[in-house]
């Protein structure tokens, strides 16, 4: 379990400055510079969505496209070198993996300091774009199976990964979700706020001590359907898996709640695709029935943190609601779902 909060405030996640920050804003010409003068590169700049990066295509004349990336200025270059560091190790561990695979520049590093238009210092650094298009829509069985079998990929290749900022505290931890009661009364839907709170009493009772005692690792922890690409011209094959803006050091067991949190079908088929996702998870890594058995509490309180965050951060930042809130609705329709099941019936996430 991450430390108690009452150690120094700093390190609080929910008083994080990166919570609320918007992407820095950055001017493009002097960008464009600074990728010819230390990557060699050249060719379009067209700016992407970012939670915290300000993050750009770079479409080049016959050559694949690249992804810049520049860092919020108060994050800490700790951090942003942990994603670097994660994603070489990938690239070694298991080359075949599909993630963003880290541009040196010309003299050999893999990020350098850029002015924002605030003349603040963020870090720039340049990673393959990967092609594809996000697995926004409820996955079919086979592509579910698939992606547990890609999870367990991407967390075996972890293993024995460690940096010093891997311990860090993250609002998007699972394990932090009893301390977003706070956020409770920024629901302005009574029933929501209910459906969450209740999630959240769930996950504390039942799940939050065991999951405080299991062995941990570098895990990605936000494999959500918009950081899971899809081939457009199969879109039964997965063709990569970005973002890793929210690793962290836990369980796998959280890596496999937070992936199925977002697999989630409807009526009949709600836990379908969940159970194939898991199926394609425990082939490749064991999952033992103890750990398995508290999973639908992790799921619901995985979806309560995503009603609680983004309500509150898309009320103090208009500007980037629609990023912000893009899961919402499949949360909301997830928590209503699950709560109307009888616990039987979430006998199929358990099984081997």
């Amino acid at each position: 379990m991450p430390p108690d909060s009452s150690r120094d405030p700093m390190h609080d996640p929910l008083r994080d400055p990166l919570i609320l920050a918007a992407p820095p804003a950055i001017d493009i010409p002097p960008l464009r510079d600074a990728l010819f003068a230390q990557w060699g590169l050249t060719g379009a700049l067209h700016p992407l969505g970012g939670e915290r990066d300000r993050n750009l295509r770079l479409d080049r004349d016959n050559a694949p496209p690249l992804l810049v990336k520049l860092a919020h200025p108060d994050e800490p270059p700790a951090v942003t070198h942990f994603q670097t560091a994660a994603l070489l190790h990938l690239q070694a561990a298991d080359p075949t993996l599909p993630v963003p695979h880290v541009l040196r520049t010309r003299a050999g590093a893999t990020a350098l300091p850029h002015p924002a238009r605030d003349g603040r210092p963020c870090l720039l650094r340049v990673v393959t774009f990967l092609p594809g298009v996000p697995m926004t829509e409820a996955a079919g069985l086979a592509r579910a199976r698939d992606l547990g079998t890609l999870t367990a990929r991407l967390d075996r290749a972890l293993e024995g990964f460690a940096h010093p900022a891997d311990t860090r505290r993250l609002i998007w931890d699972l394990r932090e979700a009893p301390r977003l009661r706070a956020f409770l009364p920024d629901v302005p839907d009574a029933p929501l706020r209910a459906l969450a709170a209740a999630a959240l009493d769930r996950f504390e009772e039942s799940a939050a001590p065991l999951l405080a005692s299991l062995p941990a690792q570098v895990i990605h922890n936000d494999l959500n359907p918009h950081n899971v690409l899809v081939d457009p011209a199969d879109p039964a094959r997965l063709s990569g898996i970005i973002d890793f803006g929210d690793m962290l050091r836990a369980s796998p067991l959280q890596e496999a709640a937070t992936a199925c949190a977002y697999l989630l079908g409807e009526g009949e088929s709600l836990l379908a695709a969940p159970a194939a996702f898991l199926s394609g998870f425990r082939a490749l890594l064991p999952l033992p029935e103890e750990q398995a058995a508290l999973l639908p509490a992790m799921i619901a309180a995985r979806m309560a943190m995503t009603v609680l965050i983004t309500g509150w951060r898309a009320r103090l930042q208009p500007d980037n609601a629609p990023y912000i809130q893009r899961n919402l609705p499949r949360a909301r329709a997830g928590l209503q779902a699950l709560a109307l099941l009888p616990p039987n019936a979430l006998t199929a996430l358990t099984q081997g």
